[in-house]
């Protein structure tokens, strides 16, 4: 049986410290202990699993090499590097065993399951399930966190042009950011061009928050956020 291999980290994984090369050392001895020839292991970095496997880079590639018949199984480490999505989790599972691919998950709540099997479609029926359920709970409370910040007068987000962050959290007028933007509200209306604009702020001592010195995509940008 041939078998390719998928492992994933979001950014924020990759800073934290989790592995990819632990994700590929853990599929490579799956494969040797279930007699598989292992075509290859597709490592999508940096990508979130909230976006559809086929929508992924490698993803994309591993549609690929299943729907021509190229390998027989797919493995995966846990099924949050493959899916956070029920649906696209189910709706793939289903497709592939039409193609007599399976898929083999090597810690499903502690053991390891491969989709061949009916207890195998049973298990990653239900928890692809309370997979996409925890997903959608960590969105609310990160939502509703977002929304009682807000209602505070905290900030939200990167700090905005003409505003500075107070102890407490929430946001304070920057008086010299402030005049500079009602410099670029005036030459706006007035019809001065964007870089124009730029120009005039970087001859009076003006600076953006992120940059030595403006430039009309920073005038642009400023003008966006105000809209």
């Amino acid at each position: 049986m041939r078998a390719i291999g998928y492992a994933r980290v979001s950014s924020r994984e990759q800073i934290d410290g989790t592995s990819l090369e632990s994700q590929e050392t853990m599929i490579r001895q799956y494969a040797a202990l279930k007699g598989m020839e292992l075509v290859d292991v597709l490592v999508d970095a940096g990508v979130s699993g909230g976006k559809p496997l086929a929508s992924r880079p490698e993803g994309a590639r591993l549609a690929e090499m299943v729907g021509s018949g190229e390998v027989q199984a797919v493995i995966i480490c846990k099924l949050d590097r493959g899916f956070r999505s029920a649906s696209d989790c189910l709706n793939n599972v289903e497709a592939w065993e039409k193609d007599s691919v399976s898929l083999h998950i090597l810690n499903l709540g502690g053991q390891s399951i491969d989709t061949s099997t009916p207890t195998g479609k049973f298990f990653i029926t239900i928890m692809a399930g309370a997979a996409e359920l925890e997903r959608n709970m960590i969105n609310e409370r990160c939502n509703e966190g977002r929304k009682a910040r807000k209602a505070e007068g905290k900030r939200i987000g990167e700090l905005p042009y003409g505003y500075d962050l107070a102890d407490d959290g929430k946001l304070v007028e920057n008086e010299t950011e402030q005049r500079a933007l009602t410099i670029i509200r005036d030459m706006k209306n007035a019809g001065s061009s964007l870089r124009t604009i730029a120009n005039h702020l970087n001859e009076h001592g003006y600076t953006p928050k992120k940059s030595p010195v403006w430039t009309h995509g920073h005038v642009q940008s400023v003008l966006r956020r105000a809209a």
